[in-house]
Order: C-alpha cells, then sequence, then structure tokens
C-alpha cells in the first residue's frame, strides 16, 4: 500500500487543519461559495466557539465541528459526518435551533428579524431512499409553503452533501465546485497534486495538507486521529457483521445493552467524544455519561 501523503479530511484533525484554521480560512470561503446560492456567498468569515450551551443544566449542549459568521453576520454551522445518522436532518434542526436563539434580543423592543442560519452537513455516506433524494449529491432544504411549492422563509437552510455519490475523476472535473468534492473524497489517496489542481489556492491547500509538513505535535494528533478513525470503521464493521448475522435491517447494533455498555466503555478509552460515541452505539448519551460513572466507583 502507498505511504499516505496528504491528510485526510475525514478525520477531525484534518477537516479542523484544512478548513477550520486562520490559515485555512480562505480554502472555507472558497468551497463555501460553490454551494451557496449567489446572494449568499462570502467575502468574509470570522470564526466562532463551537460549544453551544442549553438553557437550562438539564438540556443538551451541542458541540458543532465549525462555526462561523460572514460579512453580513449571517450564521454558518459546518459539520463532517462519517457515520450514518439515522436522524440527521433531525439533528441539523436541533443544531440550528441555538443559532436562533441566541439571536433573541431582551426587551420588548425587538421585531424578531433573523439573520439567516445555514447548517451545512458534509456526508462520507447516502442519504435514505426514503427520502427521496437520490438523484442530485447536494440538497438545500428550506420552510417550505407545501401546496404552491414555494419558500415560506429563507433564514433556515440546511444542505447536505453525499460525497460518496461524487465519482468524477481528474480529467472529468469542470468547475471549482468539482475539484473541492474531488478533493473531500480522494486527498488521502493521491500522491502528488493532480494538473487539473494547479489553481494557486490549491498549491496552498495541498502544501499544507502534506503530512511530512506537520510539526510534531500536530503529526502525533493526526495519528491518533487517524487510528481513532480505524477504530470507528472497525466499529461499524463490527455493527454491520452482528446485524447480519441476527438478520436485524440495516446492521445495527441489537444485542444486549451490556454489550453497547462494553464497547461504548472502550471507545471512551481511546479517546472518542461522547458525541461519537452515541452515534456508533446509538444509545442515548445520557446513558453513556452513566456507565462512565459507574465505571469509576
Amino acid at each position: 500500500m502507498p505511504k499516505e501523503i496528504y491528510i485526510d479530511p475525514f478525520t477531525d484533525f484534518g477537516f479542523k487543519k484544512l478548513f477550520g484554521e486562520e490559515e485555512s480560512k480562505e480554502h472555507l470561503i472558497d468551497f463555501l461559495n460553490q454551494i451557496l446560492p449567489k446572494e449568499d456567498l462570502i467575502s468574509h468569515l470570522q470564526y466562532g466557539q463551537n460549544e453551544h450551551l442549553p438553557k437550562t443544566a438539564l438540556d443538551r449542549k451541542a458541540i458543532f465541528d465549525l462555526y462561523c459568521t460572514n460579512q453580513s453576520g449571517e450564521h454558518f454551522i459546518i459539520e463532517l459526518q462519517r457515520a450514518t445518522q439515522m436522524h440527521i436532518i433531525d439533528r441539523s434542526i436541533y443544531y440550528s435551533s441555538f443559532l436562533i436563539q441566541q439571536q433573541g434580543r431582551k426587551g420588548k423592543n425587538w421585531n424578531y428579524q433573523l439573520q439567516k442560519v445555514y447548517v451545512i452537513s458534509i456526508l462520507d455516506f447516502l442519504l435514505e431512499k426514503r427520502l427521496k433524494l437520490v438523484n442530485k449529491l447536494i440538497h438545500h432544504g428550506q420552510i417550505m409553503e407545501i401546496h404552491q411549492h414555494q419558500p415560506l422563509s429563507n433564514k433556515l437552510n440546511y444542505i447536505f452533501i453525499e460525497v460518496p455519490k461524487f465519482n468524477k475523476s481528474p480529467a472529468e472535473l469542470k468547475n471549482r465546485k468539482d475539484q473541492w468534492l474531488f478533493l473531500l473524497k480522494n486527498l488521502p489517496n493521491l500522491q502528488k497534486r493532480p494538473k487539473a489542481l494547479q489553481e494557486r489556492i490549491f498549491q496552498r491547500f495541498f502544501d499544507r495538507a502534506k503530512i511530512a509538513k506537520l510539526p510534531p505535535e500536530e503529526a502525533e494528533k493526526y495519528i491518533i486521529a487517524k487510528g481513532k478513525m480505524g477504530d470507528y470503521k472497525n466499529t461499524l464493521d463490527y455493527r454491520e457483521a452482528k446485524g447480519r448475522k441476527e438478520g436485524k435491517q440495516e446492521g445495527r447494533i441489537e444485542g444486549k445493552l451490556e454489550e453497547k455498555e462494553n464497547l461504548a466503555l472502550k471507545l471512551h478509552a481511546k479517546g472518542f467524544q461522547l458525541k461519537e460515541i452515541a452515534e456508533m452505539v446509538e444509545v442515548n448519551p445520557a446513558e453513556i455519561e452513566k456507565w462512565l460513572k459507574s465505571s469509576k466507583k
């Protein structure tokens, strides 16, 4: 197997390194401008706090992969999703609610005018066919008037990008959108920069993506991230194999609660975040927190 030259953008470390730091902001702006409507193109972005706390201590907080605002004060959540999410649309709506609530102003004079909110989900899996979203690989949802099929509001926007559907070769890339989608899917498998990606922005992108150029402490973080990704894949393979064995639809873990607890504890010991563990084991995060507390007694 050839040596890996470039960072995998579908790791937490890789995505933030390539799109979530001040030095890589131009990459994020250029990528977003390929998928946003013309009226919402970005000239400036400011990164914000990605952890948003709930109203009360009993509610669940939200931790976004990237959160930023543009030159007009509009809000953007950018999420990377590796594993199939049964409720990915509900999750996006829940995340957007934090950015709607924080726009509320105290006092009687606020007229409820809102800035736009975008939740952009970059998926390494396919949306369910029952959603009838099988033709395109980028989907843009808003609040619609169902009888006339007209937007009721453009303030809430949900964009889902099904990266596995993109199958173009370097010779087939027609525009900047194709180029970014190609990189999201294929970057860790490349040995050099393709001729179709010679623009200045991609030169800077490839230089930043070289594993050999990472400082030692960042290289170590990337190795850990790749290890976690391998563990993540093994967990999914286990879940699929177990599902086949038991004849369970979609390969979900349907074993005893004890099996899920043991798996959750192992993943936590390897450094996975609570959000990731909950997604893989398919258990409420509150239940996982109970298991973690019990294991320390």
